[in-house]
């Protein structure tokens, strides 16, 4: 049974962020809503009302995080519903959307996506999108998994490492394309065209040998310009077609050009870059260490400041994990083999942390930090209730200390298993609460119950 009168919820907080700066503010929340934003220094008048008051502590939005492989059903043992949501609950992340892949079944049918609904079932800690795939083959399931309710579709160029999920051709995506536009979605991309003679791709043995070890070798396998021709040919696309092509996952600063020209035309092309581009680089990667593979690979120093630019002027529109997790052995921690070992970033609990330190050693404010990591995201998926503190938005927030510093324990992690190149990194900025929907899922009092639920369009 519904409750009639809805429980009001008051935070305070001198250094609130919305979406026109930060200053004081006292927000109200109602039930799962925000209702209103008042000064600092209002009086609540009523002795009833719970008044929860953080101080300097900085309250945003909740992070939006739209591009994570969770991995369920079908290969839970790599990741799975509940401890990739417990994780973004402590990351201070309150809504994901999941990737088609590497479940399984992927998720290019609607019993798919069925499949994928039943398996997070009371599962969530956070609210929860699904992304549909486009493979060769599907294209009479993409109106269906519109009407379905999927936030998007995603494809390959380049083979996506599982068997299961065949990378596309151009003819492939001239057909998906008219109809993601009449359904209005975007369309993302992995961008990286094989234009020369490829190593084994992902997840396929090598030969090993101490050259295997090296990450140069890695990096040299996939060069910039294969991300260079697919961003050409997806701006292309993008430019004849005016339908929404985004590009996941930007490695190379290369690309910039070409993105910068058509946007400035006003072709329909958007931009993620994610946190492991922005912080680390290839001169630092040691050998043998392949919890830094993924793919593109990160690149050189030069590289991720040219990256960290283009976000601060709007080239690149935001920033994501690109959570994508496997077995230990998977990873080949035993013999850090690179060119064996399963290419994916695992680091998702630590985003928000990782982000800002990167963010404050270049300059950028908590405003600035939030609309890269909350608001523009959930733009891009159309999550209007989502992304930035506002009257009639989800009551969906992070409470964040941005002076704590911590080093990342191995103990702390709650993502499946404790993998990750952001262990023994030290850190500015921890998440001290989250809030989704008006629910405490995580800091001191929060319950251990999942409160996130399933977004369908």
């Amino acid at each position: 049974m519904n409750n009639p009168h809805p429980r009001v919820i008051v935070f305070k907080s001198k250094r609130v962020v919305l979406p026109e700066g930060t200053r004081p503010a006292t927000v109200v929340l109602e039930g799962e809503k925000i209702r209103e934003i008042l000064p600092f220094e209002a009086d609540i008048g009523s002795s009833d009302i719970r008044i929860i008051d953080y101080g300097d502590l900085a309250l945003m939005a909740g992070v939006v995080d739209t591009h994570v492989h969770i991995n369920e059903p079908g290969r839970t043992e790599w990741e799975g519903f509940s401890t990739a949501t417990l994780a973004a609950a402590k990351g201070g992340i309150t809504t994901l959307v999941d990737m088609p892949l590497n479940c399984d079944p992927v998720t290019t049918t609607v019993a798919a996506l069925q499949s994928k609904l039943k398996a997070c079932s009371s599962l969530l800690h956070v609210d929860c999108g699904f992304y549909g795939g486009v493979i060769p083959g599907n294209t009479a399931e993409l109106e269906p998994l519109i009407d379905a309710g999927v936030l998007g579709f995603k494809s390959f160029l380049i083979h996506s490492g599982i068997h299961e999920f065949p990378h596309v051709a151009e003819e492939d995506i001239r057909r998906a394309i008219p109809i993601l536009k009449k359904g209005g979605v975007p369309y993302l991309m992995h961008a990286e065209l094989e234009t020369s003679p490829s190593p084994p791709p992902l997840g396929v043995r090598s030969g090993g040998g101490s050259e295997a070890r090296r990450y140069s070798t890695y990096l040299a396998s996939r060069p910039r310009r294969w991300e260079n021709d697919a961003v050409e040919l997806m701006a292309r696309l993008a430019g004849e077609t005016n339908a929404h092509l985004h590009v996941v996952h930007l490695s190379s600063s290369d690309a910039l050009g070409t993105l910068q020209s058509v946007r400035k035309n006003g072709v329909p092309v958007s931009v993620e870059t994610c946190h492991h581009y922005l912080t680390y680089c290839s001169e630092e990667i040691p050998d043998g260490h392949t919890e830094y593979k993924c793919a593109p690979p990160i690149r050189e120093r030069e590289n991720r400041e040219k990256l960290w630019q283009a976000l601060k002027d709007g080239v690149i529109d935001f920033a994501v994990s690109d959570h994508s997790p496997c077995t230990p052995a998977l990873k080949e921690k035993s013999t850090g083999d690179f060119m064996k070992a399963w290419g994916g970033i695992a680091g998702l609990q630590f985003s928000l942390s990782v982000f800002y330190t990167g963010a404050l050693a270049r300059g950028l404010d908590l405003a600035q930090v939030s609309h890269a990591l909350s608001a523009a995201p959930a733009k891009f998926v159309g999550l209007q209730n989502k992304g930035s503190i506002a009257p009639g938005k989800d009551a969906d927030f992070t409470v964040f200390d941005t002076l704590a510093k911590f080093r990342v324990e191995p103990s702390m992690i709650a993502h499946r298993h404790d993998v990750s190149p952001y262990i023994g990194m030290e850190l500015t900025g921890m998440v001290k609460a989250t809030w989704l929907r008006g629910t405490l899922v995580f800091g001191e009092g929060a319950g251990n119950k999942p409160a996130g639920l399933p977004i369908l369009r």
